[in-house]
């Protein structure tokens, strides 16, 4: 009778643990469901640096009419979001990610999706916005672009002008809740940051400032990159990298002449290769970005194939150097086609209203070198949804490591082109249905390579953020190689260095 009580209780007992067990389980698989539904996807991930990212993959569909920067911008202020938000000193240098609720009860993602930090030096004026005339008050070195920004200079100098977006994008970064995209932050500490950005705007100086005057020795272009690279290689920042993990702009081909042959470790942002030796720049170690487009966006576009009667447009400077021969070559083998637009042009008198209009109304824009690789032309054409045809054997493409020009242009080698009949036989071989293919990617990929402020996610300033980025791991791990020998006693060198090598050793 015992042993069955004894055995009735462990049967009992049994049930018990399995039940409590059960339960307990149940509990915790319940709890974290709850949890993770609360967190939402992970945030250790960087999804902006996916391939397949909503970066690469959403375009923006505004169709405004985008204005000149001196009238869209100049009296343009950041608009701060009425809701209270309080950010002291240290919050707004270091910002950690954080998700606001918005009005609707949806949470929206703010720093979590900061894709490159950035250090920027607090150069003087003189390196940056006090070249287009602008003059701080007290001690400050930045404009307070919450109330007015600077305007900058119009005409051909905006082309190269990518200088002044960048600058305002990282000023834009530490205005809490302002509307902004989020490929890129300021942080205050350099030890922090992925790179450090130098904002010298070295193409308006050029464009500017590049003449001396008759009563100086040099030009203010000249003495201010000489500035440059004492104040640069002078600094512990620099010092500890070797420059290496330093951006640097020189758009303009022409910028930077004397100072990039004593900062070539950093990174530039080009506009080509064509003006410097492989050591000093190069596809692998720096950034090609696109000019801003002179020619206004062609907004509401429904033209045809067939309303568009030119066959292929180019209007330019003809008679060019180096690379830019072929130029001449092609007037002479086009300027009898009928349909072929071949001829001189400049920006003076409507040389733009001009462009516009010839740009819009033809299928195909030539793209041909001139004394550099790259020119202008491409991105007004691309802007004008006319057809890219590239002839340029040496041209670097912004962002080409993830955007397939194939797909909206054409490419033909100089030597081809400048064979008789080669180039007006093979445009006339791209039917209709290739053309309106090559069209609508034009309008899907147009607003990478616009500059706005704000900047929105997509266009060119986010793109070039981005193109900056994936060249972060490679430029961390040449750092990291170049410390390898660092803490090395000195003594140990010398002593391998005076050993004397035995003759006929080999």
């Amino acid at each position: 009778m015992a042993d069955r009580n004894v055995s009735s209780v462990k049967v009992i007992s049994r049930k018990s643990l399995i039940l409590f067990f059960t339960m307990t389980s149940a509990l915790f698989i319940m709890s974290w469901f709850f949890v993770l539904r609360s967190t939402g996807r992970p945030n250790f991930i960087d999804y902006n640096l996916l391939p397949n990212s909503k970066f690469f993959s959403t375009l923006d569909g505004s169709n405004s009419q985008e204005q000149n920067v001196e009238s869209s911008i100049a009296n343009q202020a950041i608009l701060v979001d009425s809701k209270n938000v309080e950010v002291d000193g240290e919050a707004r240098g270091n910002r950690k990610s954080r998700i606001n609720d918005d009005d609707d009860g949806k949470c929206s993602r703010n720093e979590d999706e900061i894709v490159l930090k950035v250090f920027m030096y607090d150069l003087p004026p003189e390196f940056h916005f006090g070249l287009m005339d602008w003059k701080p008050s007290g001690n400050g070195v930045w404009p307070d672009i919450r109330t007015k920004i600077p305007s900058y200079p119009g005409g051909l100098n905006l082309q190269h002008s990518i200088e002044f977006w960048l600058t305002l994008d990282l000023l834009a970064s530490e205005i809490p809740r302002a509307p902004k995209a989020s490929a890129a932050i300021r942080v205050r500490n350099s030890s922090e940051a992925d790179i450090l950005f130098v904002p010298f705007f070295s193409s308006l100086c050029y464009n500017r400032y590049s003449k001396t005057n008759p009563h100086e020795k040099e030009s203010r272009n000249k003495v201010l990159q000489e500035k440059l690279v004492k104040y640069l290689t002078a600094r512990e920042e620099w010092k500890r990298s070797g420059g290496k993990d330093h951006l640097i702009l020189a758009h303009h081909p022409n910028s930077m002449l004397d100072a990039r042959m004593k900062l070539w470790p950093a990174t530039f942002i080009l506009s080509d290769f064509g003006r410097y030796p492989p050591n000093v720049a190069n596809v692998e170690k720096d950034v090609i970005a696109p000019y801003k487009h002179v020619l206004g966006s062609y907004v509401n576009d429904a033209s045809t194939f067939d309303s568009r009667p030119t066959l292929l447009y180019f209007q330019g400077a003809i008679y060019r150097k180096d690379g830019g021969l072929a130029r001449q070559e092609l007037f002479y083998l086009l300027k009898d086609e009928k349909d072929v637009h071949f001829s001189f042009g400049s920006v003076q008198k409507g040389g733009i209203p001009k462009a516009t209009e010839g740009m819009r109304s033809s299928k195909f824009c030539l793209n041909i070198a001139g004394d550099t690789p790259s020119s202008n032309r491409l991105f007004d054409a691309i802007a004008s949804h006319c057809v890219p045809v590239i002839i340029s054997d040496e041209i670097e493409l912004p962002y080409e490591d993830v955007l397939d020009y194939s797909e909206f242009c054409i490419f033909v080698r100089t030597s081809d082109a400048i064979k008789e009949n080669y180039l007006i036989n093979f445009i006339r071989s791209i039917d209709k249905d290739e053309w309106t293919q090559m069209w609508n990617k034009l309008k899907e990929v147009e607003h990478f390579f616009k500059f706005q402020f704000p900047s929105k996610e997509g266009d060119a300033v986010q793109m070039i953020w981005q193109a900056v980025a994936r060249k972060v791991p490679a430029l961390r791990l040449k750092v990291n190689r170049s410390k390898r020998y660092s803490q090395s006693p000195p003594s140990a060198e010398k002593g391998l260095k005076s050993i004397p090598m035995p003759k006929n050793f080999w």
